[in-house]
């Protein structure tokens, strides 16, 4: 932030549209910026960690917001291509533990499933219950959909709010009356605690995405799948990889997941002697929402492998939408190929929403 604000004075160094540093006054010369002249308390305002923090957070958030409902979209494919029930989405067990997040995934379960020719298929097949990954969905996606609620709060609170210092108040502007507070609403604890709990909440919503890939390739729990979705298996290795891709980010997302915020460290004379390490949870947490992004492109491209396995049976409408999108970004595997570039297109298109569009 620092940087930043040397720009806006003309101090420091900025990068042109060649990659070339160049001083900062030149840089505001050639656009015919005037150089910012500063008063009273807007320098602290410029550098200030909290809002960096807070600004971070909110993109990573938003497309947060956005992996949930792509990843209850998966799931409900998922469980449809597995020859899962829907049975433990019934309404009445989600309002006998009526967490809204949680409620909120097992309705969007049902209606993904809801007209499903694989279901119809083997309703009376006589199995129990399914794995967590499957029957858990609910429990698990819906405390993500909780945590994400509380921090929108936090963070909506935090971009109201002001955290500078010290604080004028002013009382009767006729008397010139005021007063001048110091305190400490810079500090950034509760973004920071809200950061790492959305880091923690994302992990886990990776881990058991990457759970219902196992599923998939895996021969001995697929419920008759090719192994690793492979059309000759054998002489193809289809997704053995990408599920191991998948187990990597998900346990690098475990590191990362550490809160940052139960760390500090003493400056500026002891001053500053408990600080909340909010920037450090802030850049973490884009590397998950990341990792959990591509593990879920990893899902997508599954899914709609096992589903074409299953033709002719089809999902149901809403089912058949989401594996429409991720076909029209990747075709199906006939033989192993270099896979990374379609991982790539499908991570861009869970980030634009129209995986989760399936929902609407």
């Amino acid at each position: 932030m620092a940087h930043l604000a040397l720009a806006l004075i003309g101090e420091g160094e900025c990068v042109d549209e060649k990659g070339t540093r160049i001083p900062s006054s030149e840089a505001l010369r050639r656009v015919q910026v005037k150089p910012l002249v500063l008063e009273a308390k807007e320098a602290v305002s410029l550098i200030n960690g909290t809002q960096a923090m807070l600004g971070v957070g909110t993109l990573a958030l938003l497309a947060a917001e956005t992996l949930v409902d792509s990843a209850d979209v998966l799931a409900g494919l998922c469980c449809d291509a597995l020859k899962g029930t829907d049975a433990a989405f019934d309404e009445r067990i989600h309002q006998a533990r009526p967490h809204n997040g949680q409620m909120k995934t097992a309705a969007n379960l049902r209606h993904m499933l809801e007209g499903s020719q694989i279901r119809e298929s083997h309703r009376e097949c006589g199995r129990v219950q399914d794995a967590y990954s499957l029957r858990c969905i609910p429990q698990v996606h819906g405390a993500v959909r909780d945590t994400l609620s509380h921090c929108r709060e936090v963070f909506e609170i935090e971009a109201n709010s002001a955290v500078d210092n010290p604080l004028v108040f002013i009382g009767d502007p006729k008397k010139a009356e005021g007063d001048v507070i110091s305190g400490g609403n810079f500090h950034g604890e509760p973004v920071a605690f809200a950061l790492d709990f959305l880091a923690i909440a994302l992990s886990a919503l990776a881990g058991i995405s990457e759970r219902r890939i196992e599923r998939l390739v895996n021969p001995a729990l697929s419920e008759g799948l090719p192994p690793f979705l492979a059309p000759g298996a054998g002489l193809n290795s289809g997704f053995m990889m990408p599920q191991v891709t998948a187990a990597a980010l998900v346990s690098e997302n475990k590191v990362l997941s550490h809160p940052a915020s139960v760390d500090s460290i003493t400056t500026s004379g002891n001053k500053e002697d408990y600080v909340s390490m909010g920037m450090t949870a802030a850049i973490k947490l884009k590397r998950i929402v990341e990792n959990t992004r591509n593990v879920l492109a990893i899902e997508a491209m599954a899914v709609a492998q096992a589903l074409d396995f299953l033709a002719p049976l089809k999902t149901s409408k809403r089912g058949q939408a989401a594996h429409a999108a991720i076909r029209s970004v990747c075709p199906t595997m006939e033989k192993d190929r270099v896979m990374y570039k379609d991982f790539a297109k499908l991570a861009e298109l869970i980030a634009s929403g129209k995986v989760a569009e399936a929902l609407r």
